[in-house]
């Protein structure tokens, strides 16, 4: 008997290993957290640490995540990604009822901007913006909803099945093994001007050039793919660029925001 259950406790254990996920994952995620803290003007920096308890962005950049499993904010699921066909645009196809990420994000700054929100609330959307503002940057979360951005859209990575939206969420991150504190900090250098054509721009803006990178990542990839060295070589540096694009235009808004 004791050798049963010291059996089963190593099946289960193992099936938890193989199924878990890093849900940009979590590692990307901090990546920006931890970027767009670094271009936090001090007076935003004094307020944010006050609201998130001395709690780092990157510390609660996987909040938006994390409370998917809870049933009471299933209502927010929708605000992840927003999926619309490669030859329409995000203002002529017709939006969701239950709301998209531009609409999340845009009631998230809402929320923070007004005077009259609760404490309680101002710490929920701001979790929920560092979070919604790393979603923006992966170009999977602007895809298409017939094969749920890339969910459906199954290929091979090295030997093992996954799906095209597991691949940039999390496999080539992975891949780099690097921490996220060691990503952050090896960022490209910019120019006055490159930093300058970052910072510029509305989240819609932001959100078509993802746009961009998700149709040229469909162009060249196809259901069965086998991915492997090549494709990180090809495509790390858009998913650097990406995560540091994230991290800086987090904090710009957040400087707008706070101040």
């Amino acid at each position: 008997m004791k050798n049963y259950i010291s059996l089963l406790f190593l099946i289960v254990f193992s099936a938890q290993t193989l199924t878990a996920t890093n849900d940009w994952g979590k590692t990307g995620h901090r990546v920006t957290g931890e970027i767009a803290q670094n271009y936090l003007s001090k007076k935003a920096q004094k307020k944010i640490s006050k609201l998130l308890n001395g709690a780092s962005l990157a510390f609660v950049s996987n909040y938006g995540d994390d409370i998917k499993s809870d049933d009471a904010y299933r209502s927010y699921s929708p605000w992840h990604y927003v999926n619309f066909p490669f030859d329409s645009t995000y203002e002529a196809h017709p939006k969701s009822e239950k709301g998209d990420l531009i609409a999340g994000i845009n009631t998230c700054i809402e929320v923070l901007k007004n005077e009259t929100s609760s404490n309680q609330e101002k710490v929920f959307h701001l979790k929920m913006l560092v979070h919604f503002i790393g979603d923006l940057h992966q170009p999977l979360h602007i895809g298409l909803a017939e094969d749920k951005g890339g969910n459906d859209f199954q290929v091979r990575w090295f030997n093992d099945g996954t799906n095209l939206h597991t691949v940039w969420d999390t496999k080539m991150i992975e891949d780099f093994s690097m921490s996220y504190t060691e990503l952050a900090k090896n960022t490209d250098v910019l120019t006055k001007n490159e930093l300058e054509n970052i910072q510029s721009g509305k989240v819609i803006d932001w959100m078509n050039e993802s746009r961009a990178l998700c149709k040229e990542i469909y162009a060249s990839t196809e259901i069965g793919d086998k991915l492997s060295y090549r494709y990180i070589y090809d495509h790390m540096n858009t998913v650097r660029s990406q995560l540091q694009k994230g991290g800086i235009r987090l904090a710009v808004l957040l400087n707008n925001i706070f101040g």
